[in-house]
């Protein structure tokens, strides 16, 4: 009777601990704290999230906000500098990345991504200068700036190799910076002789710099859809956004924001030709 008493106990103590480790998997793989989502953010990129004085701003800052809010949820901003976002992601550090992220077959290799906006790249010149790029392929021979870990790199590499290289011509060179606004001032002070960005970006680097800088390039270049980025697996913060997005898209507070800063939500049509296939 005893022995049998010591197996039933040892069953149910095994059953527990087996009930235990599952909820701690599964919280493993959900928000990291209730009520919020927390979201890594480089905090550089004007305008879609910047530091205004103290306070926290721009595009993505307030659409989180607004996404959270529809969810019963606070939103929780944490400075990342771009090269440690998805690293931080995967590390469980935050619940999503929230920076203006390029949705990429490359990306989708190790993390998740729920798309909410439309975006692509410009060339930023010297005004008055001579080089005055439009497209990629002017890029031939020349110095280029760029924010290090961005998607365009790639591009911009199969440019040279494949247009430049190809055609008998000088190869591109670039010079990559940490930060968004550091690559605009190599630019002024000649260590590159163009920029490329985010579209939104280089508008805001007009707004702030127009006396000294113009955009070259006369059409959207790599047209891209942005994203926040979701560790693999975490089924559960997946799940709870795009559901919010779909309630978040139907408020007055939603078309108010995307006409403040002049940005364009993805159509069906634009999903369907943006984001990679699988």
């Amino acid at each position: 009777m005893k022995k049998f008493i010591k197996k039933k106990t040892l069953l149910v103590r095994s059953i527990t601990f087996g009930l235990v480790g599952a909820v701690l998997s599964f919280n493993a793989f959900s928000f990291n704290e209730p009520g919020k989502i927390i979201a890594g953010s480089d905090i550089t990129f004007f305008p879609y999230e910047y530091m205004d004085g103290n306070k926290q701003a721009g595009f993505d800052i307030e659409f989180l906000a607004g996404l959270a809010k529809v969810m019963g949820k606070e939103s929780v901003n944490i400075d990342t500098r771009w090269a440690n976002l998805i690293p931080g992601l995967r590390g469980g550090k935050f619940d999503i990345t929230n920076s203006s992220m390029y949705i990429t077959a490359d990306r989708l290799k190790v993390i998740d991504m729920i798309p909410y906006l439309k975006s692509g790249e410009s060339i930023i010149s010297v005004k008055g200068s001579d080089f005055q790029p439009k497209v990629p392929e002017d890029f031939c021979g020349h110095t280029v700036g760029s924010m290090s870990g961005t998607s365009w790199l790639k591009q911009i590499q199969t440019v040279s190799t494949e247009y430049c290289e190809a055609n008998g011509l000088e190869p591109i060179v670039v010079r990559e910076y940490p930060t968004d606004p550091q690559t605009t001032q190599a630019m002024l002070s000649n260590a590159v002789e163009a920029q490329i960005t985010d579209a939104a970006v280089a508008r805001g680097v007009i707004e702030k710099l127009g006396s000294r800088v113009e955009i070259s390039s006369e059409t959207l270049l790599y047209p891209v859809l942005n994203g926040f980025g979701v560790k693999k697996g975490n089924d559960e913060v997946k799940q709870a956004l795009i559901e919010g997005l779909e309630k978040f898209s139907k408020t007055p507070e939603y078309d108010a924001l995307l006409e403040k800063y002049k940005f364009q939500a993805p159509t069906a049509e634009d999903l369907e030709q943006l984001m990679p296939k699988s």
